[in-house]
């Protein structure tokens, strides 16, 4: 890990650039009384100190993460021990935090790594916030995505009046980590399935995001879903209703009932199309059709009127007088 030390003002570290934060100089305790191993730990020689330091010459790793901004100031950014690793990419905890508390309607706010009954990860914030910042999680992803990549944009934010707090002052971490996120981070209000087929949707994607109530206008994202559960639902899908639905399709309204819907259009589809060949093989045409028909702008016969809607007419004048009859 890149280190940055803070010694008679001169950074050792890129600007921009997180590193933990080590502090050196001489008002730097000896160590931790009592605690040798600790000391060892955190107390380490400092290696850019250079020919002219006092012998002995420490830094003292704080555990903190912190970046040198362009104009000289320093930027903290959270605890190094809150580094996660969620699908192959490690990701600060910290840099999201302060990226958040830098909107004007965020007071506070704390980033937790939370895992589904099936083991798949997923990053939730939670934040006392103001308005507009308030119950606008689109508001906010669209605030981060102007600083950091998506896969560090949270998948679920849980609004909370304030964050819990231990007896130091410092955020309940496990207080947090307590809280159903399911229901606190649910974006729309919850809307039972209406029909079948969307309660055997919400059935299918309550056991692959490991979510125990899903609603018909929920968003497969929103409940944690990503790029490769979305590849998981669509073999299910196939497996379930022997039919293909496009991933540009489910994008477009990824919730249940949108899905529903996609799935009847997709089955229209089919259905049309296993009918469009029988219909191409009728019965054959009466003595004398397959002749009018085959020959294009054909002369009507000498004395025989054109169709139109005369004939048309009197067709259905004689059905009229023929049922008139029977009555």
């Amino acid at each position: 890990m890149k280190r940055l030390s803070i010694r008679q003002g001169r950074p050792h570290a890129p600007a921009g650039a997180p590193a933990e934060l080590l502090i050196g100089g001489a008002g730097l305790a000896r160590g931790y009384l009592g605690r040798p191993d600790l000391t060892a730990l955190r107390f380490i020689p400092d290696p850019f100190a250079g020919l002219a330091a006092e012998p002995g010459a420490r830094l003292y790793r704080t555990g903190d993460l912190a970046r040198w901004l362009p104009d000289g100031r320093l930027d903290f950014l959270g605890r190094a021990d809150q580094q996660v690793k969620i699908r192959g990419r490690r990701i600060e905890l910290g840099e999201i935090e302060s990226a958040l508390l830098r909107h004007e309607g965020v007071r506070e706010a704390a980033l937790l790594v939370k895992q589904n009954p099936l083991g798949d990860s997923r990053l939730v914030a939670y934040l006392a916030a103001d308005p507009p910042a308030a119950g606008d999680p689109a508001r906010l992803r669209a605030f981060l995505g102007e600083a950091l990549p998506d896969y560090m944009l949270p998948a679920a934010f849980v609004f909370l009046e304030a964050l819990p707090l231990t007896a130091t002052g410092k955020v309940d971490r496990r207080a947090l980590d307590a809280l159903d996120v399911s229901e606190l981070a649910r974006e729309t209000p919850f809307a039972a399935p209406r029909t079948p087929l969307e309660a055997q949707l919400a059935a299918i994607w309550s056991e692959l995001l490991g979510v125990e109530r899903v609603g018909a206008h929920d968003n497969f994202f929103d409940l944690g879903g990503h790029s490769l559960l979305t590849t998981q639902l669509v073999s299910r899908l196939r497996a379930a209703f022997e039919l293909e639905v496009p991933l540009p399709t489910f994008f477009e309204d990824p919730t249940v009932a949108g899905l529903a819907e996609a799935i009847e259009l997709a089955r229209w589809a089919e259905e049309v199309a296993r009918q469009a060949p029988a219909a191409a093989i009728s019965s054959p045409p009466a003595d004398g059709a397959e002749g009018a028909a085959g020959t294009e702008g054909a002369e009507p016969a000498k004395g025989a009127a054109a169709p139109g809607p005369a004939m048309a007419g009197e067709a259905w004048a004689a059905e009229m007088d023929l049922e008139e009859g029977e009555l």
